[in-house]
Order: C-alpha cells, then structure tokens, then sequence
C-alpha cells in the first residue's frame, strides 16, 4: 500500500498506485482524509476482531499473547499503525481500540491480584505503561526497520519488562509456550479472565 510507504500520499497518487481511476476512487471518496479514516477505522476493527478472545489463565502468558496478536496485524502496515496512534484520528482510534484497553486492564488485574505482576503501581496505570511499550517498539521497528521475527518477539519481551518480569523471566515465559513462537498458528482460547477493572470476581 502507498500510503504505508508515504502517508502524505495525494489521493490521485493512491488511485494511481492501486491500479484504479480518479473517477473509480473520487466516486467512494471525497477527500485524501476521507479514505484515510475510513482505512484507520477499518483496521482498528480488524485488531479488535484479531484480539477478541485472546487470552489465557497466566497474565504473563495473555500479555504476551496480546502483544504477539497485536503485531502480527500492523506489522505489514507499520507507518499506517503508527499513524494511526500518533496521526490527527488518534483519538477517533483510541476510542474505537477501547474494548482492547478494557482486555487488558481486566487481565492486569487479575495477574497483579495472582502476584503473577509487579505490585507497586495502580493497574490502570501498569496497563497504560504496557500499551505504551507496545507503541514504542511500533517507532522502533519503523526506525530501524526491525524484522518481522525479531519485532514479534520484541513486543512481547518489552511488555513483559514493564510488567515486572526480568528479560530472563520474559524468555521463560516466551519460550516456555508454543503459541508464542513466532509463525505459530492462533492457539485454542482458553477460559477468560472473570474478575473486572475494579477487582470483584464474576
């Protein structure tokens, strides 16, 4: 996609790059902006989908398993996912993301609640500083041009640093489950977390 390669890319030079005609293009949408928020709307629903009912009964596990999911689904479209959270639509994203903020504050809950996370700060505020690793090794990988390999097995060793977990201890727990592994397939869901944000169990 051309605008994964340049996002102030004119409308004219998007219809051109996929082979269509200004008419064809002018005809679904009025304006650069117009397309582009429909492609940033579209895609945060397709992370959301990706990410509905990935899960597991560790916390260590499932934050790594988000982070993991979360890649796979922007790492082909890097500039746009970091245009996507760092562009004008940031907030219109934030919001249409938040059922996966909610996941994740649910299952820091319940693994700050297992001793499984660290326990010196508030869970809304380790389940922020989490998100934000995520975004970070997103600017990374666009900086440096990370490998798809090694950018999914980053995003989770950062996660699980912020967490609370030693870079050895991140390395057990990705190491230690297949589904994990780079290339492997969507495992099987295992039963969700029950308790909530505020800590009461369903």
């Amino acid at each position: 996609m051309l605008l994964n390669r340049d996002p102030e890319a004119s409308l004219d030079a998007i219809a051109t790059g996929a082979g269509l005609s200004r008419r064809a293009i002018y005809g679904h949408f009025a304006t650069r902006d117009d397309l582009v928020t429909e492609l940033l709307s579209s895609g945060s629903e397709r992370v959301i989908a990706a990410l509905d009912h990935v899960d597991h009964p560790d916390s260590r596990v499932a934050i790594a398993r988000i982070g993991a999911r979360l890649w796979s689904e922007v790492e082909n479209v890097r500039v746009m996912a970091q245009l996507a959270i760092r562009g004008p639509q940031r907030y219109a994203v934030a919001r249409t993301l938040s059922p996966v903020r909610h996941r994740l504050l649910s299952i820091v809950v319940a693994g700050i609640d297992a001793h499984e996370l660290r326990q010196d700060m508030a869970p809304g505020t380790l389940a922020a500083l989490i998100e934000g690793s995520a975004l970070s090794v997103l600017d990374e990988a666009i900086r440096s041009n990370l490998s798809n390999r090694d950018g999914h097995r980053l995003v989770m060793v950062a996660a699980l640093a912020v967490a609370g977990l030693s870079w050895r201890e991140a390395a057990e727990v990705i190491d230690g489950h297949d589904e994990l592994r780079f290339g492997s397939q969507p495992q099987p869901e295992p039963e969700p977390h029950t308790t909530d944000p505020e800590g009461k169990t369903a």
